[in-house]
């Protein structure tokens, strides 16, 4: 039984999402503002978080930004009824692996937890450390170093990488970046996907025009080379 916990100060809607969740077979956890939920989400260690973003004491981004910082890899799905893009920008930015705009569907909520948790289960042997030349890659706390010097990465880029590390060594279509990084709801093309690598490389290889670790596979897609390793 997957165990979700709810962050969310307004009572009406925390009763609603526990009573949809526990329909299905999950078990609900709660908690009214963004501190508690914090607390909780480091010692509960839920499976999936649902957080709202405007809360008391602490923001739902400050509370996904916390869990980032501590290394906490759990899936977590923004609810918000802000609906502009630069509150989805700062949410992603966050770290948060997805966002729902209120009012949403109960189907539509479902189906997100679904994929976040199939998500989740398909990473949990998956490589959380990379090292590329002079460059390595922490996965799990979303941190990136070339010797000492840190390397700003966008949590897009990191889901990137962690996509191509779950593919061990195997290219990864543009179809299957936009389906897992960008989400079914959103409408970018295959050209944002090369935008995205273009950015990574700038950032991550010594010369990007001669790419050494992030391949181009023509046809196909991109694919990752390098050391990878789990946690230890």
């Amino acid at each position: 039984m997957s165990r979700i916990l709810i962050i969310e100060d307004e009572t009406p809607m925390r009763t609603a999402l526990a009573d949809v969740l526990e329909g299905e077979g999950y078990r609900a956890l709660t908690a009214a503002d963004g501190e508690i939920g914090l607390r909780k989400a480091i010692e509960e260690k839920p499976d999936l978080i649902l957080l709202d973003v405007m809360m008391p004491k602490l923001d739902g981004f400050a509370v996904c930004a916390e869990l980032r910082r501590l290394g906490n890899a759990v899936p977590v799905l923004m609810l918000t009824a802000k609906g502009q893009i630069e509150d989805r920008v700062t949410g992603l930015d966050a770290g948060a692996d997805d966002y729902l705009v209120k009012p949403f569907s109960t189907e539509e909520l479902l189906a997100r937890v679904r994929a976040l948790l199939r998500r989740s289960r398909k990473q949990g042997h998956a490589p959380t450390k990379l090292k590329l030349g002079e460059v390595e890659v922490d996965l799990a706390r979303q941190t990136a170093v070339r010797g000492r010097k840190p390397i700003h990465l966008t949590a897009k880029e990191f889901s990137m990488l962690r996509l191509m590390a779950e593919a061990t060594g195997e290219p990864v279509s543009r179809e299957k970046f936009l389906d897992a990084v960008w989400g079914y709801t959103s409408f970018p093309t295959t050209r944002t996907v090369d935008n995205h690598i273009a950015s990574l490389r700038a950032k991550l290889e010594k010369n990007p025009d001669a790419p050494r670790w992030l391949k181009t596979v023509h046809g196909v897609g991109y694919k990752l080379e390098g050391r990878m390793k789990n946690e230890e």
